[in-house]
């Protein structure tokens, strides 16, 4: 088997870079550290109304215990009328990816 030993020039536009895929993931994620959504930023994360997510998501047992800021989690829960839903971005959004076989079943 023969070999062919090239070596190419590819240019990179001076308004980019070239990173790797881990790189960019962690970017991503540093996106979300700091960061909360309120209940329309999830619908607009999971594509679905608040009245889904709270039936698929929030409220089933076997989430609730795992998301509930009161159990150490990171969605804060209304306890009275006027508050408003609050969740920690990067702790929901990998809560999403890890469970959206459960989420969906």
């Amino acid at each position: 088997m023969q070999q062919l030993s090239v070596n190419l020039t590819i240019p990179i536009p001076s308004d980019s870079v070239l990173i790797s895929k881990a790189e960019l993931e962690e970017l991503k994620q540093q996106q979300l550290v700091g960061l909360y959504w309120s209940m329309k930023d999830l619908e607009t994360r999971v594509n679905r109304k608040q009245v889904w997510i709270k039936q698929n998501i929030l409220y089933p047992s076997k989430f609730r215990e795992q998301l509930d800021v009161d159990s150490g989690g990171f969605v804060f829960y209304p306890k009275t009328k006027g508050q408003t839903w609050s969740f920690h971005a990067s702790k929901m959004a990998e809560f999403l990816e890890n469970n959206f076989h459960r989420i969906f079943s």
